[in-house]
């Protein structure tokens, strides 16, 4: 199976955000999330790959899930971290025209960064007077001024005009393991979404005191779930290493739904696990 599939990972960032990507034209047509999902299809298509498993976060995780509703066959598993399915709130929507306002006068500056951190991290790790901000948070804040402002402004378009695919969901032929942050700004939006997928072949995992960014911020979180979803794929082989009961890793931490028969064949039941932030 490894030699038919791979794990391809999405995050907020496209091909067009990468470092080292050129600076996209004014001449060029505006981008639409259906121009982003039909790109996935064409790096498939150039490195030769047939259906893979896809791990996408916010924004990215809604091209994946996009593209996994326009080519089912091509998509084997949905791993998406604090997801959006609806089309932007008016608050979102102003906040994006704001950013894309300043990268198109001023680049990428502090205020579009504050902004784009706000969204990713919870308040705990972006810090405050008193508590200095998390190396994760400086790390962030140094990527995205080396991003290409009027890329990012181009995709921040093309995700303020994505289209409610809710209807879509229930359609989705593929399993989905997702997880969102408390306090992530989606974190409504990530119920709302998997309220609406097939509950045969959905499950739900909640990280407390964590904001979009679970993979960032509290990835030790992700890999109990991750490991027994991709077990059921052949991806994965349980470790015989212990852990304490008292880790955030020990299956005590997660609810044993999780781990039933029917989980470990991936068809994964909507659960809402709740994981605690160790102290």
């Amino acid at each position: 199976m490894l030699s038919t599939a791979a794990l391809l990972i999405w995050y907020f960032c496209q091909e067009l955000l990468q470092l080292g990507a050129g600076v996209a034209g004014p001449d060029e047509p505006s981008l639409s999330v259906d121009d982003l999902a039909d790109q996935i299809a064409e790096i498939l298509d150039y490195f030769g790959l047939g259906a893979v498993m896809c791990l996408g976060v916010t924004a990215g995780a809604y091209i994946l899930t996009l593209f996994a509703m326009k080519y089912s066959h091509r998509v084997m598993g949905l791993i998406l971290v604090s997801p959006l399915c609806k089309a932007p709130s008016w608050t979102e929507w102003l906040c994006n025209k704001v950013m894309s306002n300043l990268l198109y006068i001023c680049g990428m500056c502090g205020i579009v960064k504050e902004l784009l951190l706000m969204r990713y991290f919870s308040k705990d790790v972006r810090g405050s007077v008193d508590v200095p901000e998390s190396d994760i948070v400086r790390s962030c804040r140094r990527l995205l001024g080396e991003r290409q402002s009027p890329n990012v402004l181009r995709f921040l378009e093309a995700m303020n005009g994505r289209p409610d695919i809710t209807n879509g969901l229930r359609k989705l032929q593929c399993r989905s393991l997702i997880f969102v942050g408390e306090n992530s700004p989606f974190h409504y939006e990530a119920l709302h979404m998997t309220s609406k997928l097939d509950r045969r072949f959905s499950a739900l995992v909640e990280v407390q005191a964590c904001g979009s960014m679970v993979t960032e911020e509290q990835p030790d979180a992700m890999l109990i779930p991750l490991e027994y979803f991709l077990m059921g794929y052949g991806f994965f082989r349980p470790s015989q290493l212990s852990v304490s009961p008292r880790s955030p890793l020990s299956p005590t931490s997660i609810s044993p739904e999780l781990f039933s028969p029917e989980s470990m064949g991936l068809k994964l039941k909507p659960i809402k696990t709740r994981i605690q932030a160790e102290v």
